[in-house]
């Protein structure tokens, strides 16, 4: 369980969980919320509360509305929220072509 890996790297591995600690900080920090980081009932309870607003993906760099069609068959590894836009551009992600047409047209504009 989650409690006992927390103990075990507290006990054996001091660096480790400090480095863990300062990895978690950081990443709250950026405002960017990694969905394997997050428990069912916290990604929950910021989606209620409009915390996050987007999802997007780690590995590919886009991001979208939380009801996608694309977005909901991404792997829980490579998920990660956003609370506003503004912070998913800030991350250096684009938008998705399918849910988010409008600002996809104008990323693609301005690139070419």
């Amino acid at each position: 369980s989650r409690r006992s890996l927390d103990w075990k790297l507290q006990k054996h591995y001091p660096k480790i969980n400090t480095t863990y600690k300062r990895i978690k900080s950081t990443i709250q920090r950026l405002n960017m919320f990694y969905h394997s980081m997050l428990s069912a009932k916290e990604l929950h309870h910021k989606i209620r509360n409009k915390t996050i607003c987007l999802g997007g993906n780690q590995q590919l760099k886009i991001y979208g509305t939380l009801h996608c069609r694309s977005g909901k068959r991404l792997t829980k590894a490579n998920r990660v929220f956003f609370g506003s836009q503004e912070e998913a551009i800030q991350q250096q992600f684009r938008p998705c072509g399918h849910c988010m047409k409008v600002a996809y047209k104008k990323w693609k504009d301005g690139l070419i």
